[in-house]
Parts: C-alpha cells; sequence; structure tokens
C-alpha cells in the first residue's frame, strides 16, 4: 500500500513540475532562464530570494510589486490570465531551483 501511495505522489510531483516548465516554456523563457541571468533575474536567483507568495505576487502584479522586491522600475508584464492552479505549478518550479543547502 505504501507502494502505491509513493507512485502516486510522485506522479503528482512530476505532473505539476512538468506542468510547470510548460508555463516557464510559454510565458517566461524570453526572460528569465533556470539558472543564469537573461533579461530578467534566473530562476536560482528568484527562488533563493522570494517565497511562493512573492513569486506569484510578482507574476500577477509586477507594476504593484516591483518596489517591494528592490527594483527601481518594472520591466516585467503582467500574467494575470493564469488561474491560480498554474500559478502555484509555476511558482513551485521556480522554487525547485533553490540552491540545496
Amino acid at each position: 500500500m505504501k507502494k502505491i501511495w509513493l507512485l502516486i505522489f510522485a506522479g503528482a510531483v512530476l505532473s505539476a513540475s512538468s506542468e510547470g516548465e510548460k508555463l516557464f516554456k510559454t510565458y517566461c523563457w524570453g526572460c528569465h532562464h533556470q539558472t543564469a541571468e537573461a533579461f530578467g533575474p534566473s530562476f536560482q536567483t528568484i527562488a533563493n530570494h522570494r517565497d511562493k507568495g512573492r513569486i506569484i505576487a510578482q507574476i500577477v502584479d509586477p507594476e504593484g510589486t516591483y518596489k517591494m522586491l528592490g527594483y527601481r522600475r518594472n520591466s516585467m508584464p503582467a500574467f494575470d490570465d493564469l488561474n491560480a492552479s498554474q500559478l502555484e505549478a509555476l511558482a513551485d518550479y521556480i522554487l525547485s531551483f533553490k540552491d540545496k543547502k
């Protein structure tokens, strides 16, 4: 029985991760990369300095959050067309790049 629950949990994690990666490639890849700085900060940098709530807030309302995050200006568009499940998957994908301590 333990193995079945483990397989279900692993499947859910992999599906959320693949959904997050798909969203990253659709919405973020033009300005962000997973571990290298590009036009915007890398996901690794973001994950090391923000929690899930701040990541989601920046995706949905960058104009309202950029000063709080220490930026002098905002160049990120708002992605307010993503639903809650997609935002969670994308934030989880970004957080997967957090340095392991």
